[in-house]
């Protein structure tokens, strides 16, 4: 099925396969009542989306407890091909310590106050072209 764009509509088992081919996104979240997006490294565990964040930064402030949007993304130079799904789930801080111990470092520079957040898959949606 295409989008009133001319973009293939990926079913939910489709946009996950996706996300899990790839270690850059972005969230999006609301910073002083405006949208910001913050670039992340992330893993795909399950139906969640790990991140890392600085306890102290604006994203971690920001997103915890709240509905983020995640969007992550692979076009072609010449933009005649490529994909992209976007998330939306309630984020919170990823408490469990075994499961936090076992992933990959995610931060862009690691820091001591390094946190990680979960945002679960409640809503997904993709578009792939070409």
């Amino acid at each position: 099925m295409l989008d009133s764009f001319g973009l293939e509509v990926l079913r939910r088992d489709e946009c996950v396969a996706l996300l899990s081919a790839v270690n850059v996104g972005r969230v999006v979240y609301t910073r002083r009542g405006l949208p910001a997006v913050q670039p992340v490294r992330f893993v795909l565990r399950d139906e969640d989306v790990l991140c890392g964040a600085p306890a102290g930064s604006a994203l971690f402030a920001a997103a915890d407890g709240n509905v983020v949007a995640f969007e992550a993304d692979i076009f072609a130079p010449d933009l005649a091909s490529g994909w992209y799904v976007t998330v939306l789930g309630r984020a919170a801080e990823l408490r469990n310590g075994s499961v936090a111990a076992a992933l990959p470092d995610l931060s862009w520079r690691p820091r001591t106050d390094d946190r990680f957040l979960r945002i679960p898959i409640e809503v997904v949606t993709g578009r792939r072209l070409g």
